[in-house]
C-alpha cells in the first residue's frame, strides 16, 4: 500500500505560538462544514482560558472492545498530566456518546460512515460520500482543537478522524485490541507513528518496526482485583469462603443470544445438582429483560443486565464462560481465571475465533464453537474445569503467565515521549 502524500502545514493565522495546521487558507469551509452544535461546543470551549499544555484526540467506538481500551489510556494520561485536554470523536449514536461523559471526559459527535457486511451489500453504495462527509467534518474539528496527538482504537468512527489526521499532518498512533486485525487499523497502518498491539500474534501484520506489543489497556481495578471471600460477599453473602464455586457467564454489553439461550437450558440443572455452585450471569442489556421472565428465582443466581464492579465480579469467580472478544480475553489473561469461549461466528473477520483458539494456546481456555454448542457439551466442559483443581490451578498460571498488566501505563508513557519530543509541542511550549 503506497503511503499518502500528505501536504505541507501552514501556520494557522488566529493563534500565535499554535502548532501548525495545513487547510487554514480557506476558512469559509470550515464553518460551512462543521455542524452548528458542534461549532457551538468547540467555540464555547475555545473561551475557556489559556489552551492545556497537551492535546490529546481519541477516535474509537462502536462497542465497548473499542471504547474502554482509549478509555484506560486516557485515564493514565490525565494521571500522569493532570492539565492534558481529552477529547473523544465518535457518533453520536454509539455507546462512546453515553460511556465517555460517564467516564469524565469531553466527547465531541461526528457524522457516521460504516461499512455494512456483506462488502456488496447495497447500504455500501453511499459509503464514499458518507466517509468524505465525516473526513471533513472531523479534520474541521481537527482544525479547531488543535491536538498534538491522534488516537486510533479501530472501529468504522475511527477511520474518519485518523484519516483526516493523516491529511492534516498530524501524529497518529494506533492500538488494534485483536490478534488479527480489523480493516480500519490495516488502512490506517502507513500513516501511523506506533502501532501498539496486545497480542504478538499480530506482528505479522503491521510493520514491524512501527509496532510495540504492550498488550491491551483495561481498567486499573481490573487488576487490582478485592479479595475472592469480599468479592463473593458482594454478590452471595451467605457464600463464605469455603466450598463454594462462582460461574461467570458474560453476554457482553449488547448481549449474546445463542450463549444466553444455551445457559438458559441448563442453569436450574446446575444448581440444583451442585448445592455449592453459584452464579453471576451478565446477559448484555438488549437480553435482559426477555431473559429475566424465563428465569426462575435462586438464591444462589445473580441475573444482570450490566455488571458495574467488573473487578469484583472477576474476583468472586472460579470459572468464566464468555464470548471471545478482545477485552474479555485479556481481563482473563490479567485475572487469571480459567475460562469456557464459545466465539461469535458473526464477528468481523471472524476475529473472536482467532482470538479464542490463541487463548486455548496462551492459557488453555476451551473452545467451544457456536455450532456444537448445546447445553449438555456446557455443563460438561462447566464440570469438567471446577471438578478438577490442578487443570484450575494450570489454567490460572498459565494466564497470569501472558498477561500484561501493565499496557496502559506503557502506552500512555510512550505516547507522553511521542508528544513531548515532536517538533510542535517543543515550538508551542518555547514561547511560553
Amino acid at each position: 500500500m503506497a503511503h499518502l502524500q500528505l501536504p505541507e502545514a501552514t501556520p494557522m493565522a488566529a493563534t500565535a505560538g499554535s502548532p501548525p495546521l495545513p487547510f487554514s487558507k480557506f476558512p469559509k469551509y470550515h464553518s460551512l462544514l462543521r455542524p452548528k452544535r458542534v461549532r457551538r461546543t468547540v467555540e464555547a470551549a475555545a473561551r475557556g482560558g489559556d489552551a492545556p499544555d497537551l492535546r490529546v484526540i481519541f477516535a474509537g467506538g462502536g462497542s465497548g472492545g473499542h471504547i474502554y481500551p482509549a478509555l484506560a489510556i486516557a485515564d493514565e494520561l490525565r494521571s500522569a498530566r493532570p492539565g492534558i485536554r481529552i477529547v473523544f470523536l465518535g457518533t453520536g449514536t454509539g455507546m462512546e456518546r453515553d460511556l465517555v461523559p460517564a467516564a469524565g471526559h469531553e466527547f465531541l459527535p461526528v457524522p457516521k460512515a460504516r461499512l455494512a457486511r456483506p462488502f456488496l451489500s447495497p447500504q455500501n453504495l453511499l459509503l464514499p460520500l458518507a466517509l468524505l462527509r465525516s473526513i471533513f467534518s472531523s479534520w474541521n474539528l481537527l482544525r479547531s482543537l488543535r491536538p498534538h496527538l491522534v488516537v486510533g482504537t479501530g472501529a468504522y468512527v475511527c477511520a474518519p478522524v485518523c484519516f483526516a489526521a493523516a491529511l492534516a499532518g498530524l501524529k497518529l498512533v494506533i492500538q488494534e485490541q485483536n490478534c488479527y486485525p480489523g480493516i480500519t487499523n490495516r488502512a490506517l497502518a502507513p500513516y501511523a507513528e506506533k502501532i501498539f498491539l496486545a497480542f504478538n500474534a499480530c506482528l505479522k501484520y503491521f510493520p514491524t518496526e512501527k509496532c510495540i506489543v504492550a498488550g491491551n489497556p483495561i481498567r486499573l481495578s481490573i487488576g487490582h482485583g478485592a479479595s475472592k471471600a469480599k468479592a463473593r460477599s458482594h454478590f452471595f453473602p451467605e457464600a463464605g469462603d469455603g466450598r463454594a464455586q462462582v460461574v461467570l457467564v458474560l453476554g457482553g454489553s449488547t448481549g449474546a443470544n445463542a450463549l444466553n439461550v444455551v445457559f438458559l437450558e441448563t442453569y436450574y440443572k446446575m444448581l440444583v445438582e451442585h448445592e455449592d455452585w453459584y452464579i453471576i450471569w451478565q446477559t448484555g442489556a438488549e437480553l435482559y429483560d426477555e431473559t429475566k421472565t424465563l428465569v426462575k428465582n435462586h438464591s444462589r443466581l445473580l441475573l444482570a443486565p450490566f455488571l458495574d464492579a467488573m473487578d469484583l465480579a472477576y474476583a468472586a469467580s472460579d470459572v468464566v464462560v464468555s464470548r471471545a472478544g478482545a477485552m474479555t480475553c485479556t481481563e482473563i489473561l490479567t485475572t487469571g481465571k480459567p475460562s469456557i469461549l464459545i466465539p461469535s461466528p458473526t464477528s468481523a473477520e471472524d476475529h473472536q475465533t482467532k482470538n479464542a483458539y490463541m487463548m486455548a494456546d496462551l492459557a488453555g481456555s476451551k473452545v467451544l464453537t457456536e455450532e456444537e454448542l448445546d447445553s449438555n457439551l456446557l455443563e460438561d466442559t462447566i464440570n469438567e474445569v471446577l471438578g478438577d483443581e490442578s487443570l484450575m490451578a494450570e489454567m490460572s498460571e498459565k494466564a497470569m503467565r501472558a498477561a500484561r498488566p501493565n499496557a496502559s501505563s506503557d502506552i500512555a508513557k510512550c505516547i507522553l515521549s511521542l508528544v513531548e519530543h515532536s517538533s510542535a509541542y517543543l515550538e508551542e511550549n518555547s514561547s511560553k
